[in-house]
């Protein structure tokens, strides 16, 4: 375990002791948040995609990616972004760039949105039925390989494809904050996006994880057509499994 570092609230200054958050690098490590000791903390008063995520270097493989800002929350209902030391700028890829009429157009503009045709539903009669018509919806976004899973008790994850994971909860109420969390472990750590379908919806700190996450929230009816609950299932919707 991390060793923990004092945070001081801007709010009531109190001083509170805070374990910096330790995730699993793709490589396997466990890459810790590098907290700068000393680091002035930044009272949280309106969360936004960019502020909440922080580049960080793992020291054993040297990947350099996008991981949740660790955050401290005070007994005083303050709750701050901890500052982390910045990782260093990666040196600029060198190569050959050929002749002028071998190089490629450098790309420009928004991302295309992605054509296609109309879902066909599954009508859910059933809790496999809801699976079902998920990873009919995952394959209709460009996931072409998504299975079941046959360890869904021990993952958490109902259907698994190249590059994504989802969950899928058919009960009859709202899904829950462990749940959304349980999934988007299970992407960060297969480096693939983690998706969500629920038959009942989601409750409200469940879905502010979510969005926090980026991670993409899908409802379900009974005619087994997703439909998008927040931003980053739009996008996924809109530029499937090749926007990634």
């Amino acid at each position: 375990m991390a060793d923990s570092v004092p945070v001081r609230c801007p709010t009531c200054r109190r001083e509170n002791a805070f374990t910096p958050p330790t995730f699993p690098c793709a490589c396997g490590a466990p890459l810790t948040m590098p907290v700068l000791r000393g680091g002035v903390p930044v009272e949280i008063l309106h969360r936004t995609w960019q502020a909440s995520w922080v580049e960080v270097r793992c020291e054993v493989c040297g990947r350099q990616d996008q991981w949740p800002a660790p955050e401290s929350g005070c007994a005083c209902g303050t709750v701050v972004r901890v500052p982390v030391v910045a990782a260093p700028a990666a040196p600029p890829a060198v190569r050959d760039a050929g002749p002028p009429a071998a190089r490629e157009p450098a790309a420009s503009g928004p991302r295309p949105a992605v054509l296609r045709p109309a879902f066909r539903p599954v009508t859910i009669r059933t809790a496999r039925d809801c699976v079902t018509a998920a990873a009919q919806y995952l394959k209709w976004l460009g996931f072409t390989d998504v299975v079941r899973t046959q360890e869904r008790a021990a993952s958490g994850v109902d259907l698994r494809g190249t590059g994504v994971v989802a969950q899928v909860d058919p009960s009859t109420r709202s899904t829950r904050l462990r749940e959304i969390e349980c999934v988007w472990l299970n992407g960060l750590n297969d480096s693939a996006i983690a998706v969500f379908f629920s038959l009942a919806g989601y409750a409200r700190d469940a879905r502010a994880r979510a969005d926090a996450l980026h991670l993409p929230l899908f409802v379900m009816d009974l005619t087994g057509t997703p439909q998008p609950v927040n931003d980053p299932a739009d996008e996924l919707i809109k530029y499937g499994a090749t926007g990634r």
